[in-house]
Order: C-alpha cells, then structure tokens, then sequence
C-alpha cells in the first residue's frame, strides 16, 4: 500500500527522512497519508480544500503548519497567495499545495541530488528538512521583492522623464502587489511565533535557533516590505506633484489666453455692431488700422504678463 502511496505523490528520502509533497491531494491520498503517517482526522480534512487563515497546532506526533505566500512573478496558477500545509513530525514532513510552487520544486531537486550523493547531513529529524525549506520559500519571497524594487526604479526615471501621467497606472499596480504581499504576510508574526514555542517543545531546545532564524528571515523580508511601500509613497507623492504643477502650468495658459482674447473679441464686436457711425471706418486700409491695434494691444498684455513672470 505504500508503495501505491509513493507512485500517487511525490516520495523524497535522505537518510532515515521522509519528504511528501502533494499538490491537490484527493481523498484518497489523503487517506493513505492518514494511514501511513498516522495524522490526526481533523488535519486530513483540511488537505483537501485551501484554508483561509495561516495557524499552527500541535498533535501527538506532527505539528501542523499552515503559511500563505505572495506568487506575483513565480505564479503559475493565477494566484497571487500560494498556500502551503506543513505536517511536521519526528522523521517525516508532508507538505500539500494547490499550485506549482517553484521554491518547493527547487528544493525537491537539491533535496533529491543529496540524497542520491548523500553528501549534506540535514539534520536529524524533520524540522531541519522544514527550516531549509521556509529558508527557500523567503528567499522566494526577497526575489519577488527585488522584482518590484526594480519596477520601481524604472518607474523613478519615467516620471523624471516627463511620463508622469503613464506613472499613474504603473504606481498603481506595483501598490497592488506591494498590498498582496502584506495582505499574504500579515499573519507569519504570530504563526512563526507560536511555531517557536511548539517547536522547541517537539523538537528539543538545540533546534529552538533554527525556529528563531525561520522568524528572523521573515522579519528581514517585512523590513523590506516597509521599505518598497516608503519607496512606493515618495514616489506617488512626487508624481503627483508633477502632475498637479503641469496641471497649473495648462491652466495658467489657458487663463492667459483667455485674458487676451477676451477684449480682442470684446474690441472686435465693437465694430461689427450695425450702427450708422463707427471710429476708425470709412477710409482706405481702415481694416489694418484695426488689427494693428488688437495686435498692439495683445503686445501690450504680453509684456504685463512677461513682467509679472507669468510668462
């Protein structure tokens, strides 16, 4: 049967470790994991469908992890908060997924060559196996940030480059990404915490600095989140002010134009009212005359706006 198990999911060895890693386990899967592992009901039913909020509890012989992560590059699936389920026991770990997470993929790999070489001493028992793993999945997580500290700082020469009104939508969709990865993150402090204090009474107090360093590593990742969303607001703010200084500068022309038209039509009207005696009419080039005066008037209302500097 547990050949049949291994055939089903993929089955990872090192040692006296075992790694399974399920994506969308069916109920029978689930229900050959239950017998082979020994997992508690109440966890097999949570396998088979996503589960909204992170946690973390302990059971007679697993801890049972759960942690979502932000996939904006790395997504494969169209989700952007690619959720993992961690069963942790003495000398196994199951992992089950609901999309092609590509750190796991890594890892399987560099799990896979060390077992065939057995040349890497991972630990012994699987915590070590889960420490290395949510190492890999942070350090997905820091890619996906350096992919939005870069878009950000293309976005920082665009607006500098007179585009600010395309920045708008740009701003706006690196905000988004920068709003799921907080919204994906939010909950790891309390999950990571709590995986401390539950780890160290599962695993022995030697392995209580490896949980610290899995919490250090997402408090290094939260400090960068910080940093992009500061980024992100200086950014927005400046663009905006370019815009709202352009914005001024078009309507300070427009104001401008319609100052001096104003009167040039007023002056024009003037002279088309059908009265029987107009000044400055009836005479030859009485039309240039005209116009040379609306031309010098509109001279004159350059001048006062070129000494105002408004010009």
């Amino acid at each position: 049967m547990y050949r049949i198990l291994e055939a089903m999911l993929e089955t990872y060895r090192h040692k006296n470790l075992t790694w399974v890693d399920a994506e969308k386990p069916t109920q029978e899967e689930v229900r050959e994991l239950m017998d082979r592992y020994h997992i508690d009901p109440l966890i097999a039913d949570e396998l088979l469908l996503p589960t909204l909020k992170p946690r973390v509890e302990t059971y007679e012989n697993c801890i049972y992890l759960i942690l979502h992560f932000p996939a904006l590059k790395h997504t494969h699936g169209g989700s952007r908060n690619q959720e993992i389920d961690f069963i942790i026991g003495k000398d196994f770990i199951i992992t089950t997924r609901y999309d092609t997470i590509d750190p796991l993929h890594k890892f399987s790999k560099v799990f896979e060559v060390n077992s065939v070489l057995d040349k890497s001493d991972i630990g012994n028992h699987a915590g070590y196996v889960a420490y290395y793993m949510l190492r890999k999945l942070y350090k997905s997580v820091e890619h996906e940030l350096e992919y939005l500290e870069d878009a950000l700082e293309l976005i920082e020469t665009d607006i500098f480059a007179g585009m600010e009104k395309d920045m708008v939508i740009a701003l706006s969709q690196v905000g988004r990404d920068l709003l799921n990865v907080r919204q994906a993150l939010s909950a790891h402090q309390e999950v990571l915490q709590s995986f401390e204090d539950v780890g160290k009474d599962f695993f022995g107090d030697p392995f209580a600095r490896y949980l610290r360093s899995i919490t250090g590593e997402y408090y290094r990742i939260r400090h960068e989140v910080r940093k992009l969303s500061d980024t992100l607001d200086e950014l927005r703010e400046t663009n905006n002010s370019l815009l709202f200084t352009k914005q001024n500068e078009v309507m300070k022309v427009i104001a401008i134009m319609a100052f001096v038209t104003f009167p040039l039509a007023l002056f024009s009207s003037l002279f088309g009212m059908n009265t029987q005696t107009l000044p400055l009419t009836g005479f030859e080039g009485d039309f240039w005359v005209i116009v040379g005066i609306m031309a010098f008037i509109t001279f004159l209302f350059f001048l006062f706006f070129k000494k105002k500097k408004w010009l």
